[in-house]
């Protein structure tokens, strides 16, 4: 036997060390979760599928995620985990194999006035420290630079203890920051439409003040006329200035009025601090629709609205100032911090380099660092998120992703895969929550949860190869080759809207007539322009419904019954039927179990530990007093309505003695969504992403509008779900409304009426239109990079 063959005879046995190479997870019952158990192995691109609400998120993000992230903060002391939010351990018998796991959600980043992509991804932190370098004049350090920090000065004495003695010292400190003092680092400043307040050719006593609430009959027109500061019979556009004065800015002031002592305060200050000091969704709909119409948001005049004051703006490199260079496209910016061969500050160069070119390479080369983070989409903003772990040397990280291709074209969609491929092979799990087959068909092993929604879901149908789900019975298995096909024939529209010369972010003087009465789709690369070119101009105007992608507003009381406004016609019904009040039948109100204050559950804190929710033994999970379930309306009690499904709340109050048509319009709303399986009472805070924007959807469709604009309704989509998404566009657009819907998914395009696609490209490169006209033709013409796409989708 030769030496080599000997070596190979007694090849060391696998160190135990290798063995670990599965994320075990046994008897998970988080949500939907029925007793789930899956192996997942290391090391490799993992995806997770099945219908929305099938219980994908609760496994990924609620067991998995949450238990890794939970193991990493109990490494902390106690004192340091007091500071940080606490984690309960998910409902689950094994987690075995866990790494370290990094979250790259789809969660808008903050809408916070202050907040860009620059300060967001530290790109700003790194421009700021070369322009303190490099910048002339140089004035100051990064803090000079910063639009959130102001200049700020003092000086005064202070009494320090030395030696046991009380000594008075004079100090004095000045810090020199970048902030504009004009708008304070925003950017813009607001200003009241005076046309909106009052109506100036009628005087006060004619009811020239259009404020809701201020009418002349009312306290306020009564404060008005009788303070003697103007003449409440004079036209406004007659008053003097000094009256005019009076009328919208004079401070409080003590006046008696038919000898009562009041105080008198000028218009202007009233507003801010009756109106504008709250937070505007909370306003009702009337004062709402007033704020919106009086402020006007103008661009700071001082900094030009960059944020930044004029000495930050002064200082330059090669004649570009840290605004110049925040207002860059960052696929430009990248060249020109290249162009800098500068040896002191090599380091910090190539690390700027780098993280713009992440940029670059993720698909956001569009942006500009200047662009505020609330008004990114929920794909860009997860892609932003993405940079920071792009260069990263870290390996044997499991990287979590919650739908990666939202807001992606389907020619983006395979820069993303390769960027998840990239991850994987240097030596990391990926696990990845997917609807879209493109990045299905890369998995190397797919679980796929259903068979249905919500109570019907929580169980694996399907783990294994691509192959294998292409193979299988299940929902996903069947739908994973649908291909839409063009349809036979088109709409006639009914008429046009006109959009001229928009301007807004990257348009270039787009002039477009949108068809009216048929469903017009609107696509194009992501960064070309289309959420500008329709948010921009058509979602302003009156009778247009817009449904965008913001995210639903709820706290663990608010569910279905009371986002949708279903619980008010419900809590009438019973409140007649029963002869007592409509509150006693709200969780919220006067019905509520006083053990629980309504909540169903008791909350204990335990300071740095989670907290324990334990159900209340009073109202056993109901929310209600006793008392209130024994009243009845059909045959049941309140909390057992809550407790239906959408589906069975239709069959109920649709016929019988139950039946209540106000109740069940709403109902058929949210069935026509898909979602009538959720159950009215469960909490919004367990809705899936894709749930919670079709609950916007059926909230939508009963205002009176004569235009539907739908922002990417796809999003958070199953495959078998779009198909009856195309049916409600069709439902929508068959009663009359006109459907413009802005979307990458290429079965909505195919079902179109007509297309418009903007681009050529994104950013600068984008903001024209490269087409105009039917899914036939723009399949027949292949001129863009969508005709090619939907060509190759369709197989034409």
């Amino acid at each position: 036997m030769s030496m080599a063959e000997g070596t190979q005879a007694q090849s060391p046995a696998p160190h135990a060390a290798d063995s670990h190479d599965l994320i075990r997870v046994h008897g998970a019952r988080v949500n939907n979760l029925k007793d789930v158990s899956v192996e997942l192995p290391k090391r490799r691109l993992t995806v997770f599928t099945g219908v929305s609400g099938s219980g994908k998120s609760s496994l990924v993000f609620g067991t998995i995620a949450a238990e890794s992230q939970r193991m990493i903060n109990e490494t902390y002391s106690t004192f340091v985990q007091g500071f940080m939010p606490t984690l309960a351990r998910p409902e689950v018998d094994v987690l075995d194999g866990l790494t370290t796991a990094i979250i790259v959600g789809q969660e808008r980043m903050g809408g916070d006035a202050r907040s860009t992509v620059g300060t967001a991804t530290d790109a700003n932190a790194m421009l700021r420290i070369l322009f303190s370098r490099l910048g002339k004049p140089h004035i100051g350090t990064a803090k000079a630079f910063s639009f959130n920090v102001a200049s700020i000065s003092g000086a005064g004495a202070v009494t320090v203890e030395r030696g046991g003695e009380k000594v008075k010292e004079r100090r004095s400190f000045s810090i020199v920051g970048g902030m504009c003092p004009r708008c304070e680092g925003r950017g813009s400043v607001t200003d009241f439409d005076l046309t909106a307040l009052y109506d100036d050719s009628k005087s006060l006593s004619e009811g020239a003040l259009t404020v809701p609430g201020y009418s002349v009959d009312g306290w306020y027109g009564r404060i008005f006329r009788g303070c003697g500061f103007f003449d409440p019979d004079k036209p406004i556009r007659k008053f003097t200035k000094k009256e005019l004065h009076d009328l919208l800015h004079k401070a409080p002031t003590k006046i008696k009025v038919d000898g009562v002592n009041l105080t008198y305060e000028g218009l202007i200050p009233k507003i801010q601090k009756s109106m504008l000091s709250k937070d505007i969704d909370s306003l009702q709909p009337h004062i709402r629709a007033f704020v919106e119409r009086a402020m006007t948001f103008t661009s700071c005049p001082d900094c030009g609205g960059t944020r930044l004051s004029e000495a930050a703006r002064s200082s330059k490199i090669k004649k570009i100032s840290i605004a110049d260079a925040c207002s860059m496209q960052i696929s430009d910016l990248a060249e020109w911090v290249r162009a800098l061969k500068e040896p002191s500050v090599a380091p910090l160069l190539k690390a700027l380099g780098d993280t713009l070119d992440s940029f670059v390479e993720i698909g956001l080369g569009y942006l500009g660092l200047d662009r505020p983070a609330g008004t990114l989409s929920g794909g860009e903003a997860q892609r932003v998120k993405m940079i920071r772990h792009l260069g990263s040397s870290l390996t044997d990280v499991t990287y979590v992703f919650d739908e990666p291709t939202i807001g992606l074209h389907p020619h983006d969609i395979q820069r993303m895969n390769d960027l998840l491929l990239r991850l994987r092979d240097k030596g990391n799990t990926v696990l990845v929550v997917e609807h879209k087959p493109e990045a299905i068909a890369i998995a190397d092993h797919v679980v796929d949860l259903g068979p249905r929604a919500g109570t019907e879901g929580g169980e694996v149908v399907f783990e294994g190869p691509v192959e294998g789900l292409r193979a299988s019975d299940t929902l996903t298995g069947q739908h994973l080759d649908d291909r839409a096909t063009l349809k036979p024939a088109v709409r006639t529209p009914t008429g046009k809207l006109g959009v001229r010369g928009a301007g807004t972010n990257n348009l270039q003087d787009v002039d477009v007539d949108i068809p009216l009465g048929v469903l017009t789709v609107v696509t194009g690369v992501a960064g070309s322009g289309k959420s500008s070119l329709i948010h921009g101009s058509v979602s302003g105007q009156e009778g247009v419904v817009t449904v965008d992608q913001a995210a639903i507003r709820g706290s663990r009381r608010s569910n279905p019954a009371t986002y949708t406004g279903l619980l008010d016609p419900i809590r009438k019904a019973f409140a007649k039927a029963n002869g007592v009040k409509p509150a006693l039948f709200s969780a919220n109100s006067e019905g509520a179990c006083p053990t629980c204050n309504g909540a169903g559950v008791i909350y204990t804190d335990l300071a740095m530990m989670a907290g324990v929710a334990s159900t209340c033994d009073e109202c056993e999970g109901k929310r209600f007093q006793a008392s209130v379930l024994d009243y009845h309306f059909g045959g049941r009690d309140i909390s057992e309505v809550l407790a239906m499904s959408v589906a069975e709340a239709e069959e109920f109050f649709g016929a019988g003695e139950a039946r209540t048509p106000a109740a069940q319009k709403i109902l058929q709303r949210m069935a026509d969504v898909g979602l009538g399986y959720l159950t009215l009472g469960q909490p919004l805070t367990t809705l899936s992403g894709g749930e919670r924007q079709r609950l916007k959807l059926a909230t939508h469709m009963a205002e009176k509008g004569g235009v539907y604009v739908l922002d990417e309704p796809t999003t958070g989509l199953h495959l078998a779900d779009v198909e009856q998404l195309l049916g409600l566009l069709d439902r929508l657009v068959d009663s009359g409304k006109s459907v413009i819907v802005i979307e990458h998914h290429q079965a909505v395009m195919a079902h179109a009426d007509w297309i418009i696609d903007l681009g050529p490209g994104a950013g600068h490169d984008g903001g024209r239109i490269v087409f105009e006209g039917t899914p036939a033709e723009l399949v027949a013409d292949r001129s863009t990079l969508t005709g090619e796409h939907l060509a190759a989708y369709v197989g034409g």
